[in-house]
């Protein structure tokens, strides 16, 4: 996370003076729809943590600023529900590819008929990384029924766990455990919860996945479908070659693999191996209008926003989270005009080679 931050300090807009910037426009075209803004929500789980109305108050804010929502595999809530709440505003789903196919296949269903524009596959969360503050406070909001709500909300979910039967522990009980059980009922219901939470951890993502595996999706969808945590321009290539239409250069908020390449140092490369087929979004240290700014003049189509509007929804809810958009949206478009550009084509015409320049430097 600290190398994130630290690739886009590193980096130095250099204004241009005496240029008309009177009239800006902040917008970008992205699979057809033109955004006001190059943001989009990152998808993030259990945002039942920081605040009750999790992902059905992100969810609300983005539509009323008209950036897309992504949709997360771990949300709080069921994307019926969230997808009925945001009317016609722009939305994606961020998919983790399970050990089980069919259930692959109902998740992408369901985020069809909930009017997804896109679907985002996660490639970098296979396995779990070292997560240090979760291991020292010896918690994982899964294993409490929390951040699970597609899968307890779906119907082949269901069925593996109705097949399974209920779950029975040998273990003689403790103080602890029956407040986790006590948890997972009220967290989960329509089933039974220690079985559902059970199957959760051994169908929820799949260490094995290769690219042939992907190969599936074309069966399953007609959407744009963009592979989410590409850091090397051999992974570039073969995603363009194998007739994926996006990537999201991340490595997941600097939360799984400790040591990775900040992505603002990747993007470059990304974009030099994709040579303009298909638009390349960024997230990962994502914080201000200049962030934005610098990620459009190194290439990139958009910017994914993480933290920010989770902090945003935890002091706030939906009011704190259209805050933060409106700010960052605010600030790049003051960015924009104060580095001499009018749009971002101008941005990235007038600036890629001072950013380039300052990489190098």
């Amino acid at each position: 996370m600290r190398a994130n931050r630290r690739a886009f300090e590193r980096i130095a807009i250099v204004p241009r003076m005496l240029r008309d910037v009177s009239a800006r426009d902040a917008s970008v075209e992205l699979f057809g729809r033109r955004l006001p803004a190059p943001v989009l929500l990152a998808p993030i789980g259990v945002l039942e943590l920081a605040h009750r109305e999790a992902d059905l108050a992100a969810a609300r804010a983005a539509a009323s600023v008209g950036v897309p929502a992504i949709f997360s595999s771990q949300a709080s809530r069921p994307m019926e529900e969230v997808a009925a709440a945001m009317g016609d505003a722009p939305r994606w789903f961020q998919l983790y590819w399970s050990t089980r196919d069919e259930l692959v296949a109902s998740f992408v269903g369901r985020a069809e008929r909930c009017g997804c524009e896109a679907i985002v596959i996660t490639l970098d969360t296979t396995v779990l990384g070292w997560r240090t503050r979760d291991l020292e406070l010896g918690y994982l909001p899964f294993l409490h029924g929390r951040g699970i709500a597609q899968y307890t909300s779906d119907p082949i979910f269901k069925e593996i766990v109705h097949n399974r039967g209920r779950a029975r522990s040998r273990q003689r009980p403790t103080l602890a455990g029956l407040r986790t059980l006590r948890e997972l009922h009220r967290n989960v219901r329509g089933l039974d919860p220690r079985t559902a939470v059970q199957t959760f951890t051994e169908v929820y993502s799949r260490p094995s996945l290769q690219w042939e595996d992907l190969q599936r999706i074309r069966e399953l969808t007609s959407l744009p479908v963009l592979l989410k945590g590409i850091l090397h321009t051999d992974d570039a290539h073969r995603a363009v070659d194998t007739g994926f239409d996006g990537i999201v250069v991340s490595n997941h908020g600097g939360r799984q693999l400790d040591g990775a390449v900040a992505t603002l140092e990747a993007l470059p490369s990304i974009i030099d191996a994709v040579g303009g087929r298909i638009p390349v979004l960024l997230d990962s240290g994502i914080r201000t209008g200049a962030d934005v700014l610098k990620a459009l003049a190194l290439g990139a189509t958009a910017v994914l926003l993480g933290r920010p509007y989770v902090y945003g929804l935890a002091i706030a809810g939906e009011a704190g989270v259209r805050e933060v958009l409106l700010n960052l949206i605010a600030d790049f478009d003051l960015a924009l005009g104060l580095s001499g550009c009018t749009n971002a084509s101008d941005l990235a015409e007038a600036t890629l080679t001072i950013a380039h320049s300052a990489i190098a430097g």
